[in-house]
């Protein structure tokens, strides 16, 4: 059996690598601790009702449910749903505690090794995965913003997201294209200079196997489909909760909440994204003149529900993988073990 170690010291020198995303995330409560009236959030916390909280969490764990439907597809069905589930959970685990969305790096190099597909094959699954999030959150924030009063700012920024994800696509979608010619390019490459073969003899075909999924047209069809159905599940679970703070909330209050998240979390920050993650919310709630501490409390409630459900699945599954946190952020910050 595997235990679940606390981190308590970073190696040497790696705080100038966390240092941007913690003056991001320090900042970010700051603004939104001067904002808001801290008896007010959490007088509005003490007030919600049982039903919301449990609603919530049914609808998060529904959620992650169909999420790891999208990542299942990806990976062309070639590991068992259980699997995936719950390395998915073991991923957002280790986003919320560690740094460099070590959560992403880790659950390639968990469901590589249990599945047999490699870290890197499991890896670009989970690139594309990231890029549909981008394209999802941009194509929202693009289509709600006519419908927001005040938010017109937004959307030179929304474009210029919306033309670096697609140009992401395009480029993926031609290495998956043109794989065989890319393998062959490399071994004319690795003929002339012996030395390529040890970087990339087994990370450039694994990771081109991976991006597969683009060149099948039905398959990808089926993973926007579940993208789709996870990110409508993402604005109820949102409005739902919104009802509770707001009860005359409107869908579009939420799915405007929705995308500025999905973009604000993008950015560095620490674990969990905390702070980012608040401020997000609360300044897309005061695009409508909402109450900010309301919307504050709100923001906590939403992300501390998120951070349980995946935080009590996640542990179980570290658990009955046998591995410890501080064992496998070792590994993961040396490189052990990916191949």
């Amino acid at each position: 059996m595997g235990r679940i170690d606390i981190i308590t010291a970073k190696p040497k020198g790696e705080w100038r690598r966390v240092l941007p995303g913690l003056l991001l995330s320090s900042v970010s409560i700051g603004l939104v601790l001067y904002l808001a009236d801290l008896r007010q959030v959490w007088s509005a916390i003490q007030n919600l009702n049982l039903l919301f909280i449990t609603g919530t969490l049914f609808i998060t764990l529904l959620w992650l449910s169909v999420r790891s439907k999208v990542w299942q597809t990806l990976l062309q069905e070639h590991v068992s749903y259980k699997q995936v589930f719950m390395t998915l959970n073991e991923g957002y685990l280790l986003n919320n505690i560690l740094p460099f969305r070590m959560g992403e790096v880790g659950r390639a190099f968990l469901l590589g090794r249990k599945s047999g597909l490699g870290f890197w094959n499991v890896l670009s699954s989970i690139v594309i995965e990231r890029a549909l999030d981008l394209a999802m959150a941009t194509g929202l924030l693009l289509a709600i913003l006519p419908f927001v009063v005040g938010a017109a700012w937004a959307r030179e920024g929304v474009f210029v997201v919306g033309g670096v994800v697609l140009f992401g696509f395009v480029v993926l979608y031609l290495l998956a294209r043109n794989r065989e010619v890319i393998l062959f390019r490399f071994q004319v490459l690795v003929d002339r200079w012996p030395i390529f073969s040890k970087i990339g003899s087994n990370v450039i075909p694994a990771f081109l196997s991976g991006l597969g999924v683009l060149t099948d047209g039905s398959r990808f069809i089926k993973v926007v489909a579940w993208m789709s159905l996870n990110w409508l599940l993402t604005i109820v679970q949102f409005y739902f909760l919104l009802l509770a703070f707001f009860p005359s909330a409107m869908v579009i209050w939420a799915a405007f909440s929705v995308s500025v998240v999905s973009l604000g979390i993008a950015v560095p920050s620490m674990p969990g994204a905390v702070g980012v993650w608040e401020l997000s919310i609360v300044a897309a709630l005061s695009i409508f003149d909402l109450d900010l501490s309301a919307a504050l409390a709100y923001a906590l409630t939403i992300h501390f529900s998120n951070y349980l459900v995946t935080g009590v699945l996640g542990a179980y599954a570290l658990v009955k993988d046998g591995e410890s946190l501080l064992g496998l952020f070792n590994r993961l910050r040396l490189g052990k073990e990916i191949s």
